[in-house]
């Protein structure tokens, strides 16, 4: 019989390991006092182990939280071209009405940079 190195993986997702947690938890209580786990040293079961409901709920509504905020972003990402397109388009027409004074824009809300721009150094290779 061939005998393995027995490598123990343990997630770094979050809720995958919270999910561990609890197996583990729900063990070293099924075992009570002849549980191993009560020998760990500066750990203490007994005290993380009724965190770990919490911080899989913690985990479960933030989870919830993000596919709201990927609907969100969806949902916003259906109105952004047409109101980019208008705010361009009111650019455009705003500074053709203001050629020989652009920062007049600004009134509008426009940030209007009228620093000198940098020459563009063109590498050659």
């Amino acid at each position: 019989m061939t005998r393995t190195s027995g490598r123990i993986v343990i997630s770094q997702n979050a809720g995958e390991m919270l999910n561990l947690a609890s197996k583990v938890y729900a063990k070293h209580l099924a075992d009570g006092a002849a549980s191993p786990l009560i020998n760990l040293d500066g750990i203490q079961w007994n005290v993380v182990g009724p965190t770990i409901e919490t911080a899989l709920s913690k985990h479960q509504q933030a989870e919830a939280f993000k596919s709201q905020m990927e609907l969100a972003y969806r949902e916003r990402d259906r109105y952004t071209p047409q109101i980019m397109e208008a705010v361009m388009a009111s650019r455009n027409l705003l500074k053709a009405l203001n050629p020989k004074n652009p920062k007049r824009l600004s009134e509008w809300g426009f940030q209007v940079d009228d620093s000198v721009q940098a020459v563009k150094v063109v590498k050659t290779v």
